[in-house]
């Protein structure tokens, strides 16, 4: 009896811990999804619609890295890194005159954010939004290493990181764990602002 009373209040722990968990994803904005899924095939194109889901554990030509190794690349200055995050849409039915501010992203200190710059089909504004970032985030050099990210379990990053391959860019590194596995590590954030010019 002992033993099994035990038990129950480890359960009860390891369930509310769960729960919190899963509320803590949810107040995201996010559904709760698993960071990566090897049964997820790479689509040939892009994905065109919804990005929140399981993503692959590969893109084709580019390198897959976790958090420690994006860790490492920051703080050796060895890389660029592209955060594309989507941008909050403004609340809806808020009354007029209501100020509203953008809420700044936290992200990896340094990173350039190209919001909405991960959909699938971009218009030629944000398709130019996104390489002229680039540019700017490389110096140009497209050799450069280049870190593109968002969250875990988005294809935000997967579309980018892929689209930079096709732009020429020869060292694309994808993280897929994105801002959940770099925070999870406790690696410092800054607030970053989106990128001027994009939508």
């Amino acid at each position: 009896m002992r033993r099994r009373a035990g038990f129950w209040p480890l359960v009860r722990f390891l369930a509310a811990l769960f729960v919190l968990s899963v509320s803590g994803l949810l107040a995201s904005g996010f559904p709760v999804v698993p960071a990566l899924a090897a049964d997820v095939p790479e689509p040939k194109g892009y994905r065109l619609d919804e990005y929140r889901a399981p993503v692959p554990d590969t893109l084709a030509g580019a390198r897959v890295i976790d958090a420690r190794e994006a860790h490492d690349l920051w703080e050796q200055k060895a890389a660029a890194f592209v955060d594309v995050m989507p941008r909050p849409p403004k609340p809806k039915g808020l009354p007029a005159g209501t100020l509203w501010r953008q809420p700044p992203r936290q992200s990896i200190p340094g990173s350039l954010w190209l919001a909405n710059a991960g959909y699938g089909d971009l218009a030629p504004e944000m398709e130019s939004y996104f390489l002229n970032g680039l540019q700017a985030a490389t110096g140009g050099d497209r050799t450069r290493p280049l870190v593109i990210f968002c969250q875990a379990g988005c294809w935000m990053s997967w579309n980018a990181a892929k689209r930079a391959l096709a732009h020429g860019y020869r060292q694309v590194l994808w993280l897929p764990e994105g801002m959940d596995g770099w925070s999870a590590e406790g690696y410092p954030v800054e607030d970053l602002q989106p990128e001027p010019g994009g939508l």
